[in-house]
């Protein structure tokens, strides 16, 4: 089988099973293929070292990665219909011993960006988010773990400006993850010059109301997002922290005063992905069912009054709020004990320590 007919049915497999990642982990005498279904892995494949191999540099040449490098950690992006469906796929390689590489594909379906509403798991969440969007200035800032729908929660809060909001958004990621036609979109390219800092300046002489942020990842970037949102902008991003307080450290971290904290972010919130009861057939779905175990997001909102004090150091919150959202979730009977469970003594056997 050609490496190309190779990916084209590795993607129909990952699209059935409604996969988000794709993982293609080195081993001593090949490749192991594993798919994450509902926040979980499982094997799916196995390759001999040629074929990984085959299909690793054929994923990056598509990605306009260099095929040559396998010391340096890559990332990348394209599109690809499958079975009708068009999806953009973000490519991601690290280099592992002994002189190989592991490769994670992120499945990002392009043809439906989800409303609020569809994304969380409790109505109220979607109005709160939404009414962050009325500010008119402003950053707002979303964490959470890898894989908990942060990048999908933004484009459908960027989406809603645009659509419903009628604002102009601008939206500067590195790599473009969905590609819509409400908003312009920019990529960062070093190469080309145009960096976090460069693009932001760039972007405020274009008349934006709304400017997205693909991730704050360093002080460069962090210090543009707060300027841009200084200059009577509305900023949204994402930032890795444990939860929406641990934002506010990490923002110190990378030399954003508390002064401007407080003169800038208008909300800060904290997401996890749940799975959630199919309605029909419960934990399990049973062969043959449209509703299928989906996902839904969880969230702690860190704003107003509360979002003073943290900032000012004057107080310091716990988890007790995403744990009050999972228990209501258990008592709403959409959520298993088993996947309170999950988040809940992991977040407690992190605290301890």
């Amino acid at each position: 089988m050609q490496v190309e007919q190779k990916m084209e049915q590795m993607l129909a497999e990952a699209v059935s099973m409604q996969a988000t990642d794709i993982h293609l982990m080195p081993k001593t005498n090949g490749y192991l293929m594993k798919m994450r279904t509902g926040g979980q892995l499982s094997k799916s494949d196995s390759f001999s070292i040629r074929e990984g191999e085959r299909l690793i540099a054929y994923l990056k040449f598509t990605a306009s990665m260099d095929i040559g490098e396998k010391r340096k950690p890559q990332s990348g992006s394209f599109r690809q219909l499958i079975n009708g469906l068009p999806l953009s796929l973000r490519i991601s390689t690290l280099p592992a011993v002994p002189h190989k590489e592991s490769l994670v594909i992120r499945i990002l379906p392009q043809e439906h960006v989800p409303s609020l509403s569809e994304l969380t798991l409790f109505p109220y969440t979607a109005k709160k988010l939404t009414s962050l969007l009325n500010h008119s200035n402003g950053l707002i800032l979303l964490s959470g773990p890898t894989g908990s729908g942060k990048s999908t929660t933004l484009y459908s809060m960027i989406q809603h400006c645009a659509a419903t909001l009628n604002k102009h958004v601008i939206m500067l990621e590195d790599p473009v993850e969905k590609q819509q036609d409400s908003f312009v979109q920019i990529q960062v390219n070093e190469k080309a010059g145009i960096t976090y800092s460069s693009g932001l300046k760039a972007i405020l002489r274009h008349d934006p109301d709304v400017i997205m942020v693909g991730e704050i990842r360093d002080e460069e970037t962090a210090r543009a997002a707060v300027k841009s949102a200084l200059t009577g902008h509305l900023v949204l991003s994402t930032i890795h922290a444990r939860d929406a307080d641990g934002v506010i450290g990490r923002l110190i971290e990378l030399g954003v005063s508390r002064h401007e904290i407080t003169q800038t972010i208008t909300g800060i919130t904290a997401q996890r992905l749940v799975r959630i009861l199919c309605p029909e057939c419960g934990t399990s779905c049973k062969e043959g069912c449209t509703q299928k175990i989906r996902q839904a997001i969880i969230c702690e909102l860190l704003a107003g009054q509360a979002l003073k004090e943290v900032a000012e150091g004057r107080t310091l919150s716990t988890y007790k709020r995403l744990k009050d959202e999972l228990r209501k979730g258990v008592a709403y009977g959409f959520i298993t004990y088993e996947e309170w469970s999950r988040w809940h003594f992991g977040e407690e056997a992190v605290s301890e320590k």
